[in-house]
């Protein structure tokens, strides 16, 4: 498979520093992670090694290493993966940069994947879709966070309507708002994100996440009993194909 270098953002952590470096934030995340796992595999986490496919500057990562056995990066980001060289060191963490549509450790590896907020990056999806498959041992699990096409705004450079657009008018309002010169992203909907993972079983945490956010630490998110959770629940109740966004645990099954 032949993929244009162009089509690969290799300074995502430079365009977006203040998130990439948002320690409290990605800690967060990382929590919800954590109690995600825990409830749906119910085993000693400590058993199972990990890999974060597009981990960027391994915040979430270095926590994660705080409850498995072992925990591997990659992520095409050069500076990402300095930075997180020299910033987080155990026995148990290591780092790589490489590509995810040609992920180099062989099959059958890992327990645990992490997707999150990754797919919409990379030029092929349905390639890193394959990769993340492989590597995984039969009945492992990915942990699979992805944004809707049809959300209202557009998280990586808040600007309403943004991913809903064709690329060239994506492109042009990017330019027009001083926010960027070219949209990478390729975000899915909800379909086409049902289709990127029809080889797995899909198991779905959004509506638990999102009917008891304190359960999984996503209070920072969705404050229980605030509006924002009430608006919430109605859209995963009644509108769940638009949903911004979807957290999925995607399980490795051999048919």
């Amino acid at each position: 498979m032949t993929v244009n270098k162009n089509q690969y953002q290799y300074d995502f952590s430079t365009i977006h520093f203040n998130s990439m470096h948002n320690h409290s934030a990605r800690v967060r995340k990382a929590r919800t992670m954590v109690l995600v796992l825990r409830e749906y595999l119910r085993s000693d986490l400590k058993a199972l090694n990990l890999q974060d496919i597009g981990c960027s500057t391994r915040i979430i990562l270095d926590y994660l290493s705080h409850h498995f056995g072992s925990v591997t990066g990659i992520d095409i980001d050069r500076l990402a993966v300095t930075y997180a060289s020299a910033t987080f060191q155990k026995d148990n963490l290591s780092f790589s940069h490489s590509d995810s549509l040609h992920i180099s450790q062989p099959d059958d590896l890992f327990d645990i994947a992490i997707c999150v907020q990754v797919y919409e990056h990379v030029p092929d999806a349905n390639q890193m879709m394959k990769e993340i498959y492989r590597v995984l041992k039969p009945g492992g699990v990915c942990y699979f966070a992805a944004g809707n096409r049809l959300q209202l705004v557009e998280p990586h450079y808040n600007l309403p309507f943004l991913s809903m657009l064709p690329l060239n008018a994506a492109n042009a309002y990017l330019r027009l708002t001083g926010k960027g010169k070219v949209y990478y992203e390729k975000h899915l909907s909800f379909w086409g994100l049902k289709r990127l993972v029809r080889k797995f079983a899909c198991v779905d945490y959004t509506r638990k996440i999102i009917e008891v956010p304190r359960r999984f630490h996503a209070g920072y998110l969705l404050p229980s009993g605030s509006l924002k959770n009430w608006f919430a629940k109605l859209f995963v109740r009644h509108a769940y194909q638009i949903v911004p966004g979807y957290i999925w645990l995607l399980k490795k099954v051999i048919f």
